[in-house]
């Protein structure tokens, strides 16, 4: 019997696949937000797109999203999706931005450190190289920040030293 993760994971691996379809495609986008293109058009348009190349839970998702005229609120509906799948399976993702580009061994200590820390199973890593953070880490973790950059702790240290100056 089919556990409700991995029918989770299976719809979210579609939602994904269905939104580099409609990246790739402009011209769907365009039609299915056109205001002057009736309902029946959409729906039988979604119908010979996606019916048998993705599962009817998806397929029928779709027509009621367009049926209750919100297409252009989909790629925030799948978002959140995708959020919420993540969190079931223990998924974080992690925004690191440093000063330098980090070594494999270094990734792969952050990315021990992160999941040691955070209590998530699994992390999605996003790397950023900033030089303007001189030194140090900025770490993003959903809304949690962990800012040990020396830009940020000099910006703090001009303001300590303002404030001694100022009175």
């Amino acid at each position: 019997m089919e556990s409700g993760g991995d029918k989770a994971g299976e719809l979210l691996e579609e939602v994904r696949g269905i939104m580099e379809i409609l990246s790739a495609n402009p011209q769907f986008d365009e039609l299915m937000k056109h205001p002057g293109i009736p309902k029946q058009e959409k729906l039988r348009a979604v119908e010979e797109a996606f019916r048998g190349h993705a599962s009817d839970e998806l397929v029928n998702f779709l027509e009621v999203v367009i049926s209750k005229e919100r297409y252009g609120e989909l790629p925030a509906v799948f978002a959140y999706f995708e959020d919420r799948v993540k969190e079931q399976k223990g998924i974080g993702e992690a925004y690191v931005t440093t000063a330098v580009e980090l070594t494999a061994a270094q990734r792969s200590a952050v990315e021990a450190r992160l999941l040691a820390t955070s209590g998530y199973r699994r992390m999605e890593m996003h790397y950023k190289v900033d030089p303007s953070i001189i030194g140090g880490m900025i770490v993003r973790i959903n809304d949690r920040v962990v800012d040990s950059s020396i830009r940020t702790k000099l910006d703090g240290l001009t303001k300590q030293l303002l404030k001694i100056q100022l009175g």
